[in-house]
C-alpha cells in the first residue's frame, strides 16, 4: 500500500509564496528536530533544498557520483533544462551533506519504501503536506522553497544574474545562449559565501516568533 495515496501532488501553478526569515527559521528547526516520526533522509533533503535553492527533483535524486568532496561542488550532468549544472555549496550545506552517509546504492536521500531508488519529489511534497496540515510548519510547497532561496539570497546581496545561474535558470539573451561559455564558478563561490553568512545569521537566532 502506498502511504502517499490520496495525497494531492504539488499544483503546477505560478506562485508567489516565499518564507520570510522567521518562517525560514521555524521550518528549518522543525526539520532538524521533528515532533513526529519521519524518515530522516526526507528532512535532510528539504533542508538541502532550503540551503541551495535547487530543483526538487535534482536534490531528491542526489547521488554520491554527483558530489565532489574535494571541491565541495555538486555536479549534475543532466538537468531539467538539458544543460549541465554545477554549484559550490555554502559551508552550512557542506556540513549537512558531509554528515550524511549515502546508502549502499549511492543515494543521499533514499526512498523509505525502496532503498534502491531515491525519494521522489512527490513523496517529499506529501510528507511536507502532512506537517503543514497539522500546523507545525509554515504553509509552504517545495517550489516555494526555491522561490524563498531566490528572494533571501537577493536580500543577502547576491546579484540576480548569479542567483539565476546558481539555480540554473535558462538565460534568454543572445550573449548567454550563443557565446558565453564561462562556468561562473568563482562568482558562484563568492555568492555562496555571502549567502552562507546570511543563512547562518538567520539560523543562529535564539528567539523564534510564535506562529499565528
Amino acid at each position: 500500500m502506498n502511504p502517499a495515496a490520496g495525497i494531492p501532488t504539488e499544483p503546477k501553478t505560478v506562485g508567489t509564496r516565499w518564507l520570510d526569515e522567521d518562517e525560514f527559521l521555524r521550518l528549518y528547526r522543525w526539520l532538524e528536530c521533528p515532533d513526529t516520526p519521519v524518515h530522516p533522509p526526507y528532512t535532510r533533503a528539504v533542508r538541502l533544498l532550503m540551503l541551495t535553492g535547487q530543483r526538487v527533483e535534482e536534490i531528491a535524486r542526489l547521488h554520491v557520483d554527483q558530489w565532489d568532496a574535494r571541491e565541495k561542488i555538486v555536479d549534475w550532468s543532466k538537468t531539467k533544462n538539458g544543460k549541465p549544472h554545477a554549484i559550490p555549496l555554502p559551508d552550512i550545506a557542506i556540513e549537512l551533506i558531509e554528515s550524511i552517509k549515502p546508502n549502499e546504492y549511492g543515494w543521499f536521500f533514499p526512498s523509505a519504501m525502496d532503498p534502491e531508488r531515491p525519494v521522489s519529489h512527490g513523496t517529499l511534497y506529501s510528507f511536507m503536506w502532512r506537517q503543514r496540515d497539522r500546523g507545525v510548519i509554515p504553509v509552504v510547497t517545495n517550489r516555494d522553497l526555491r522561490r524563498t532561496w531566490k528572494t533571501l539570497a537577493g536580500k543577502a546581496g547576491v546579484s540576480k544574474e548569479i542567483r539565476d545561474r546558481i539555480q540554473n535558470h535558462t538565460l534568454q539573451d543572445v550573449s548567454s545562449k550563443s557565446y558565453d561559455r564561462w562556468n561562473y564558478m568563482p562568482e558562484k563561490r563568492a555568492a555562496m559565501k555571502k549567502w552562507n553568512v546570511f543563512a547562518t545569521k538567520i539560523l543562529s537566532k535564539k528567539n523564534l516568533k510564535r506562529a499565528a
